[in-house]
């Protein structure tokens, strides 16, 4: 072989290998466990589904972890989308410092409504034909997360300098990051929809133990896609190509 090819060889093998440390996989969250043992549910969980953390069901495969659809919501009728701030709920003691809480909320926001923008409406007001979408990030390493921080409106390029210093020097989280979504609608709060879902880091070796603001970066722009993607998929629709 050529040095030629060697040297495109060698650029292959490592931006494949970027690319598997940079992605996120799906790992269990307690309240999956919780499900399947029939133990109770986490803190964390009913705290921020409330109630309604007791219908939920192991997901779909390469789906989220638990989910539960409502049989009976009429899908079709939802075109516009109360798209709450971000929540990051976390115990006093937890590692993640309250200023990377707020870039990380504030990154999630704003990449589930440049996702959602896609394909529906974003309204401020509850009214006929929205769903209002709830979404938390949860540490799940603390054991009674109940302290929150909520996200506001940052534009993308100032939450992405912020994320900088987290990028290099601290840990978002410690081996992996959990999200909570409930979906209703806005006037009579149905519940249409709610899930829960963890992602690890990706295939590096560090992952194991870690999870550093790529990871964080890249959980959050997964559940940002899969979400409205969900969402049409039950109007029987497709999401539109990026």
């Amino acid at each position: 072989m050529s040095v030629r090819n060697n040297i495109a060889v060698l650029i292959a093998a490592i931006g494949l290998a970027m690319s598997a440390c940079s992605t996120t996989v799906q790992s269990t969250p307690e309240a999956a466990k919780a499900v399947e043992s029939g133990a109770p549910l986490p803190a964390a969980v009913t705290g921020f589904l409330g109630p309604d953390a007791s219908r939920l069901q192991p997901g779909p495969e390469g789906g989220v972890a638990l989910s539960w659809i409502n049989p009976s919501a009429n899908w079709a009728s939802y075109t516009k989308i109360q798209l709450l701030p971000v929540e990051f709920w976390a115990a006093a003691d937890s590692k993640v410092s309250p200023a990377d809480q707020a870039t990380l909320t504030e990154y999630f926001y704003n990449q589930l409504q440049t996702n959602l923008s896609k394909s529906f409406q974003l309204v401020d007001q509850p009214g006929p034909g929205v769903m209002t979408l709830r979404v938390a990030l949860m540490d799940a390493t603390t054991a009674t997360p109940g302290l929150r921080t909520i996200s506001v409106i940052v534009p993308q390029a100032r939450v992405l300098n912020l994320a900088q210093s987290m990028a290099t020097d601290s840990y978002a989280f410690v081996g992996s990051a959990e999200a909570e979504m409930k979906l209703t609608d806005s006037v009579s709060g149905m519940l249409l929809a709610e899930a829960v879902d963890q992602r690890a880091g990706g295939m590096g070796l560090k992952s194991a133990a870690s999870f550093q603001w790529g990871d964080a970066e890249n959980a959050m722009d997964y559940w940002a896609e899969k979400i409205p993607a969900r969402i049409l998929q039950l109007q029987g629709k497709t999401a539109p190509k990026s």
